[in-house]
């Protein structure tokens, strides 16, 4: 079935409708559902004891670097309060804040356990002074630790680097700071011998960067810091070529060697500023005799055999040759 038709068809039939839909109760409808819902609301802020129950995040600030904690800290805790309509409303709304523990603080002060007095003062912190608190899970906290060994660590990279077209990494990449200090058990710091970074890849970088990186966690390691800033040097590359001959190393005297073709293009990627300073006698391509010259295909494979530092990424063209041997008594 055609749609033009459909729609011919059917919005005759719909505009009639809307025209006998009876708007004006549905309108007196919403507002007096408005009122009713304000008026629910009014009545609702003013009500006593309402009851509610939230949870709350913690946040523990100031941990001692060479301790580990001897029970698992509790992310949140769950807090039953009552107070009037208006008060719970706003909570129903609002962004919980977190729970502030100073470890170091309550350590000074001869407690491993939070609770009591100064752990309800604590939630008390967050809510109004009208609320009442009438429960609250984990009753306590247990901030007990036992002293760790340490050991400094280099920092390893374990991931990609990926630049964009015409842009090369100069160099290694390095880190800031270039160790870690790893704390944990005799045991399990024993085999560790470098800290690695999470997998990571970086990609079309088209400049130096220095960007933050996270250290690949171990369970029961605790690694200080726990990110680390990778140094990432970037330059732009341009590309270059020359042919260059092959040569023989260790012919017999009476025995030359030919190669076809005789000559083979290197390609390589170099900086702008190293560009012209680059010649074709940089180098060189040396086969030995002694290597090839029992190849029953008559080929021999190229390998580049000098060129200088300041390139990447050096290419062959073709990477293998046919070679030819010809007697010199005989010529």
């Amino acid at each position: 079935m055609d749609v033009k038709n459909v729609i011919r068809d059917w919005l005759p039939k719909i505009k009639v409708y809307f025209s006998t839909f009876p708007w004006r109760n549905m309108l007196l409808f919403l507002v007096f559902l408005i009122f009713g819902f304000a008026f629910w609301l009014m009545l609702f802020f003013q009500k006593e004891n309402v009851e509610g129950t939230y949870r709350f995040p913690i946040k523990y600030i100031n941990i001692p670097e060479n301790v580990v904690f001897d029970n698992p800290l509790p992310d949140f805790v769950d807090i039953s309060i009552s107070d009037n309509g208006s008060e719970i409303f706003k909570l129903d709304v609002s962004r919980k804040d977190s729970i502030v523990i100073d470890v170091i603080e309550l350590k000074k002060s001869g407690n491993t356990v939070l609770q009591g007095d100064q752990y309800r003062q604590l939630i008390k912190n967050q809510l109004s002074t009208s609320t009442n608190i009438r429960g609250y899970f984990p009753m306590n906290i247990s901030l007990a630790t036992s002293e760790l060994e340490s050991k400094e660590l280099k920092v390893t990279f374990d991931g990609e680097i990926i630049t964009s077209r015409a842009n090369l990494v100069a160099e290694s990449a390095t880190f800031i700071p270039e160790t870690v200090v790893a704390y944990g058990s005799e045991t399990s710091l024993r085999n560790l011998t470098s800290a690695v970074t999470e997998h990571t890849i970086f990609r079309n970088l088209n400049a130096t960067s220095q960007l933050p990186i996270k250290i690949n966690s171990i369970e029961g390691v605790r690694f200080s810091p726990s990110e680390v800033e990778i140094y990432i040097p970037v330059v732009e590359y341009t590309e270059h070529s020359f042919d260059v001959p092959i040569i023989a190393s260790n012919v017999p005297n009476n025995l030359d060697v030919k190669f076809f073709p005789s000559k083979a293009t290197v390609s390589f990627s170099v900086t702008l500023s190293e560009y012209k300073k680059i010649i074709p006698e940089d180098f060189s391509i040396i086969v030995d005799y002694r290597d090839f010259h029992k190849n029953d295909d008559g080929r021999v494979t190229l390998e580049l055999t000098k060129h200088p530092s300041s390139i990447v990424d050096p290419r062959i063209s073709p990477s293998y040759v046919e070679f030819l041997f010809e007697n010199k008594a005989t010529r």
